[in-house]
């Protein structure tokens, strides 16, 4: 089945979330104050040092994986933040392959699921200022319970050290399913088609053979799916451009590692360094702790030109 453009939009969807007198509410709410805690237990043996400061915008393809595996098992490890009581003893959250969601919440014994969650990493540094994820799944796929999040991390020391994460981006998986498709066919401006292909006959946990991606029928810039194009990201993403990496915001340290890429020139390479320099030394007149790491992280990469030359 496939839906059509109005000529009124209709009213945007809202999100349909478990009722609190579901049996399993207390949990639901549990996990995602537990995801929303990650930053704080999430720990990793992953360490990463000696890569080009121009490589440093592959970390998500090559690391992103490695990221979200880990923070299944933190959520694992941390079961007394979501199962205090014990009441979920039998149950695990486990990664699957090749279908949605990526993660479940599921009992060893049975296979009964309660909830499933759609992981995604996402590198703050690389080169888009915005998570790259296509997120295509159709609403029926989703139920009240399912979770859609995004963990940005980046290394300790911005260019080396072990990842950390930051504040995770938590959505209900449904209602981002259902508002892609409304911003796609009644808000975004385009002369193209915006008709959707729905996925038919789709239930919640689907099997890996099941068709779940609904398909628009002009999408020539392969756009669809984008999710933090729709606009549901923005509020998100503007607070952690202001996050601190060892005294200067990531907004500049994205701005300063697009610059300084291989196909850059030694002047520029060296005025995007001192424009960081100078951001750091003007932020406090006496460094702190955080500005004096930035001071050396960049004294690293003007050693790392010198080198080069």
């Amino acid at each position: 089945m496939s839906t059509t453009k109005n000529s009124a939009a209709p009213v945007a969807p809202t999100r349909e979330l478990p009722e609190n007198d579901w049996e399993h509410f207390r949990l639901y709410r549990d996990v995602r104050e537990a995801i929303a805690c990650l930053p704080i237990y999430f720990r990793t043996e992953t360490h990463i040092s000696g890569i080009m400061a121009t490589d440093l915008h592959t970390l998500n393809t090559v690391l992103g994986a490695t990221i979200e595996e880990q923070v299944v098992r933190t959520l694992n490890l941390t079961r007394n933040t979501w199962d205090p009581d014990e009441k979920y003893a039998l149950y695990s959250f486990v990664r699957q392959a090749q279908t949605f969601p990526d993660v479940l919440l599921r009992k060893t014994s049975s296979g009964e699921i309660l909830m499933g969650i759609e992981l995604k990493g996402w590198y703050l540094l690389a080169k888009e200022a915005e998570p790259s994820l296509r997120f295509q799944t159709t609403a029926a796929a989703c139920a009240r319970q399912d979770l859609i999040v995004v963990v940005p991390w980046v290394l300790g020391n911005v260019i080396s050290g072990s990842p950390v994460l930051f504040e995770p981006f938590i959505e209900s998986a449904k209602f981002a399913a259902e508002y892609r498709n409304h911003h796609w066919q009644y808000i975004r401006t385009t002369k193209l088609p915006t008709a959707i292909k729905l996925a038919d006959g789709i239930a919640p946990y689907p099997a890996k053979s099941d068709q779940i991606l609904d398909k628009p029928t002009s999408d020539g810039g392969g756009t669809f799916g984008r999710l933090a194009r729709t606009g549901i990201m923005d509020e998100y993403m503007e607070k952690l451009d202001d996050v601190q990496l060892c005294g200067i915001k990531t907004v500049y340290w994205r701005e300063f590692l697009k610059t300084f890429q291989e196909s850059t020139t030694d002047i520029d390479a060296r005025i995007a360094l001192e424009r960081l320099k100078q951001r750091v030394q003007q932020a406090t007149e006496i460094p702190s702790p955080k500005a004096r790491s930035a001071l050396t992280i960049i004294s690293e990469l003007e050693c790392l030109l010198e080198v080069t030359d």
